[in-house]
């Protein structure tokens, strides 16, 4: 547990810590019969963030995508075209991989074009799999807009096929108005909260028995156990409705699914208000 350990906190590396470790891979290198002219450090360092690993990342692959007779010279230009042209395996699994997904979402969450685009900016130019990105637009569409604005989903799905045809770079103007479509919509996340809170109350009461009128009756025996008996057929009533129980005796009239404040699940409730009256509270 957290409370049991001794916790650390590391701050980024100073500019003499990075000239130090930076010195000891020239020397390495050099061990390696390998040459390396440092001219430029700013961009190398701006990379690592003061991190020693990502350092040497960076250094490693300016080294591999610039090594010729056993030698590499290290600028600012160089560093920043190899490094942005191998971001996917530069940080990868990395931090700022996560950092700036979550970034993205929060983004669209948080109801901003603007830093949606810059966020997927950033990761297009990490290399990231457009595919993948689509797929983190498809959640969200679900679990922060949901019934607010239906068509969401649709468009998130449309925006993931499309992904899967179109390729790159063409894929990215997909990408960006499926983006600003959900960062500029109506947002909730009432139906992420009643799937949860329906999961929780089965797990805490199990298997409860199915209604006999909710059971279904292929069988003579099923029938003359009274499976299917007094189920009212909705389109047989008037307005396609007729009050009846749907749950389990033991959980009449939990509610899971409480719409949220915006215009369209106003609606909904108003229209479950309609239907059931007080039993579930709308």
């Amino acid at each position: 547990m957290l409370s049991r350990c001794q916790v650390y906190v590391l701050e980024s590396l100073s500019l003499d810590h990075l000239n130090i470790l930076l010195e000891k891979a020239v020397e390495y290198y050099k061990s390696e019969g390998v040459s390396i002219s440092v001219k430029e450090t700013d961009t190398l360092y701006r990379f690592s963030g003061g991190d020693a690993r990502k350092l040497y990342n960076a250094l490693q692959l300016v080294v591999e995508n610039s090594l010729k007779n056993n030698k590499a010279e290290i600028t600012n230009d160089r560093v920043a075209k190899v490094i942005q042209n191998n971001m996917a395996r530069f940080d990868k699994a990395g931090e700022m991989h996560y950092d700036i997904i979550s970034a993205f979402i929060k983004s669209m969450r948080g109801s901003d074009p603007n830093a949606a685009l810059y966020w997927m900016a950033r990761m297009i130019e990490a290399g990231e799999d457009p595919k993948f990105i689509a797929r983190r637009m498809l959640i969200l569409a679900s679990e922060d807009i949901g019934l607010a604005n239906p068509n969401a989903i649709l468009m998130a799905n449309a925006c993931f096929d499309a992904v899967h045809k179109i390729g790159w770079p063409e894929s990215r103007i997909i990408l960006a108005e499926c983006a600003v479509y959900l960062a500029s919509s109506a947002k909730s996340n009432a139906t992420y909260l009643g799937i949860d809170a329906a999961l929780e109350y089965v797990r805490k009461t199990g298997d409860l028995p199915v209604p006999l009128h909710l059971r279904n009756a292929p069988t003579k025996l099923m029938k003359e156990l009274n499976y299917g008996k007094e189920y009212k057929y909705a389109h047989d009533y008037e307005n396609n409705f007729v009050q009846q129980e749907f749950l389990p005796d033991k959980a009449s009239g939990t509610k899971f699914y409480d719409p949220g404040k915006t215009a369209r699940e106003e609606d909904l409730r108003r229209f479950l208000k309609e239907r059931w009256k007080g039993k579930y509270g709308y």
